[in-house]
């Protein structure tokens, strides 16, 4: 019984370890907004005729979204919170 309770307790720690910050999810979805507009241009230039632009467009939004999510990637997480101002810890 031991054994089960600690392996749940052990699922339910690494659930919330990889949870996003809600700046990084609200920077993720902007970033996926960007992605479907560009794509939604780039099909209608694509009606139009005009597939040299339309894959130009697209492939600009799609660097544009990825820079965005990287930039939100890089944001500390919820579950590692930054060090307390001069707190260090040393050995001896």
């Amino acid at each position: 019984m031991k054994k089960v309770l600690f392996l749940a307790l052990a699922a339910v720690s690494f659930s919330f370890a990889s949870c996003d910050s809600k700046t990084e999810n609200a920077q993720e979805n902007a970033a996926d907004n960007v992605e479907e507009a560009g794509e939604a241009k780039a099909d209608a230039m694509e009606e139009a005729g005009n597939e040299a632009g339309a894959d130009s467009v697209e492939n600009a939004t799609e660097a544009k979204a990825d820079a965005m999510e990287d930039a939100a990637d890089a944001l500390p997480s919820q579950a590692t919170p930054a060090p307390a101002g001069g707190a260090t810890t040393t050995q001896q």
